[in-house]
């Protein structure tokens, strides 16, 4: 039993000594593993080889429909600038409009008053005189 309890003791010792090897490899490299991982995945997307694993093929349907989302996003975005612009020029114009009506407007109310069509006309060698009566109100009896 002397010897059994030697190789227990043994195979026992061994098991500690791999539990600690494993447990110390897993604390520390662990950090290093996962950088390398990185960097190896960082390569593959430069080099283009991430393109011929077998999971990148199976996600192209999805990757080709986000594309064409994003370029759909992306036009979306644009013609709505455009549209903006083309709203605030006409925004402008309007105002402009505006007040050459404005303008016009109060032009054409002052050259209609009687007194100016008087002195128009006066320029221009018509003998026209100015009413100094008041319109009289025109009853009609039935």
């Amino acid at each position: 039993m002397n010897e059994q309890e030697n190789i227990n003791a043994k195979e026992q010792a061994q098991f500690d000594a791999a539990v600690a090897d494993t447990s110390a490899k897993a604390k520390t490299p662990k950090k290093k593993q996962v950088h390398k991982v990185f960097v190896r995945s960082l390569f593959d997307v430069i080099n283009g080889n991430f393109l011929t694993n077998q999971s990148s093929i199976k996600q192209a349907p999805f990757v080709m429909f986000l594309t064409i989302v994003a370029l759909f996003y992306i036009s979306n975005s644009y013609y709505a600038e455009r549209k903006i612009r083309q709203i605030n020029k006409i925004n402008n114009e309007l105002k402009e409009l505006r007040s050459e009506y404005i303008t016009s407007k109060s032009k054409l109310m002052f050259v209609s008053k009687q007194s100016e069509v008087a002195k128009t006309a006066e320029s221009m060698g018509l003998t026209i005189k100015e009413s100094t009566t008041p319109p009289g109100k025109i009853i009609v009896n039935k």
